[in-house]
């Protein structure tokens, strides 16, 4: 699906306000309600809308502490048991596998550090584990939620 302008202003207000009403876009693109809503319709079923999410505040859910975790394993494809406790474990926000000397990156957000200590114990713990680092996040300079829309015509 190519996007135009009005696309864009559309993902861009959605972006900015996920609950924003479609009488709301209607007027900030200057289309009718149909109209918008037939756009909305083509980008969620053409995958460029994955969801409409709430992002939640870490600090407002007391978990004072994020860090990026990278990972080495002993052996890539023994990863079963990882894959698992990444996916189970609520504190975990992102994984991602990578190129360079660690196979695997994560985002770790928890609520302190006695509570990131057992998650690292936990992580270490496992036989595919072969070592770690973990960089503690003073500050976040940007942080987004999503990539910036743009024209593909």
């Amino acid at each position: 699906m190519t996007l135009d302008i009005i696309d864009v202003k559309i993902l861009e207000s959605l972006q900015q306000n996920a609950r924003i009403s479609i009488s709301e876009l209607s007027k900030q693109v200057n289309l009718s309600l149909s109209a918008v809503s037939e756009r909305l319709k083509k980008m969620e079923s053409s995958g460029i809308i994955e969801q409409y999410t709430a992002v939640l505040n870490p600090s407002a859910m007391e978990n004072e502490l994020s860090v990026f975790m990278m990972i080495s394993m002993e052996d890539p494809s023994h990863t079963d048991e990882f894959n698992k406790l990444t996916q189970d474990s609520g504190e975990i926000l992102e994984c991602h596998y990578i190129t360079g000397e660690y196979d695997y990156i994560l985002k770790i957000t928890t609520k302190n550090t006695t509570s990131l200590e057992k998650l690292m114990n936990k992580i270490k713990s496992l036989d595919c584990i072969k070592h770690t680092q973990t960089n503690v996040i003073l500050s976040s300079i940007k942080c987004r939620h999503s990539v910036p829309p743009v024209v593909t015509k």
